[in-house]
């Protein structure tokens, strides 16, 4: 199997890893890359056409895997968490900020603010939207989550927004970082990340069980502070980012094979240094998963987390990354 890995980074810009990251290459040219890319999207009908947002500069777009980008709109008052195109209809994007959250319906030439039910303040300072799900059962249906201010909820496509309340039973299980939908013997869960480890719900989200993981030597964490979560391959494999906080002095990779009854921590070559903070697949590449840690270090796995390899090159601070067949 072949494939590129995309990598955006906080002051080290866009990096494209090619052949599985055996060579790299840091964007460069016109556009203004060598700042802060929090975010990455793939239009899930096609895999080539990428989106990546640079702090103060807008949304960039490529539609030749990452090769080259254009400006595709000044998005620019606020940094933008995450990207996500619509799967039922890819003219429509949305971009989850800080604070807040946006959406076109041009394929990104425009961006509008949505009305949400988003705080704007919170205990660290502003929210930020960490990710936007567009439900898999139901395409009028949006899910958002929020640093620090919980999930939300839309029924009708972005128009009107619910708050879900309280997650759990402190403030910071509101801390949501990671989120995706996934079936579990005909139903849909919903997962969610916080620093109190991985939520889950069956009943849309009115209620939640809560899975703490082992903490790491040295962190004042009772249990681990979780962070990305992927279920990626609708075969009962879940994966989950772990450290001993942000940035932490270590992080590890959880991986569930029965739908999330239990867990085991990954065998990694080596101790990330700090934790592990986001997860890239892709639906064509099934068993191959990119994981990149707060602190630049990416691990690979091509044996659906049964064993990894550490890539040579280290980027600096990782926010976001792509997975990208290349044949």
């Amino acid at each position: 199997m072949s494939y590129d890995i995309c990598v955006g980074t906080i002051g080290g810009g866009l990096w494209i890893g090619y052949d599985a990251g055996k060579k790299w290459r840091q964007i460069q040219g016109p556009m203004d890359f060598e700042g802060a890319v929090r975010s990455l999207a793939q239009n899930p009908e096609d895999c080539q056409h990428l989106l990546a947002s640079v702090d103060g500069a807008g949304i960039y777009e490529s539609k030749n895997g990452g090769n080259n980008w254009k400006l595709l709109s000044e998005l620019r008052d606020r940094p933008i968490w995450s990207l996500t195109f619509d799967p039922y209809d890819s003219s429509r994007i949305y971009a989850g900020t800080r604070p807040g959250l946006f959406a076109s319906d041009n394929a990104g030439e425009s961006f509008e603010e949505l009305a949400t039910t988003m705080s704007d303040r919170c205990i660290i300072g502003v929210p930020r939207t960490t990710n936007v799900v567009v439900d898999p059962t139901r395409p009028e249906v949006v899910w958002a989550s929020v640093e620090i201010d919980g999930l939300h909820k839309s029924c009708d496509r972005g128009i009107t927004w619910e708050s879900l309340g309280e997650l759990g039973p402190g403030e910071f299980y509101n801390d949501v970082h990671g989120l995706t939908i996934h079936e579990v013997n005909g139903r849909s869960e919903i997962l969610i990340t916080s620093p109190f480890g991985l939520g889950r719900s069956i009943d849309d989200g009115n209620s939640w069980t809560w899975h703490e993981f082992p903490s790491f030597e040295g962190s004042k964490l009772e249990q681990a502070y979780s962070r990305c979560v992927r279920a990626p391959w609708g075969d009962g494999t879940i994966i989950v980012c772990v450290g001993g906080g942000i940035p932490g002095a270590a992080g590890g990779i959880e991986v569930s094979y029965d739908y999330g009854e239990t867990f085991e921590r990954a065998s990694l070559p080596d101790i990330p240094n700090s934790t592990m903070y986001w997860l890239a697949t892709h639906k064509d590449l099934p068993g191959v998963v990119a994981a990149t840690s707060v602190y630049g270090d990416i691990y690979v796995s091509e044996d659906s987390c049964r064993s990894w390899q550490k890539l040579e090159r280290e980027l600096g601070e990782i926010r976001s990354a792509t997975l990208v067949p290349s044949d």
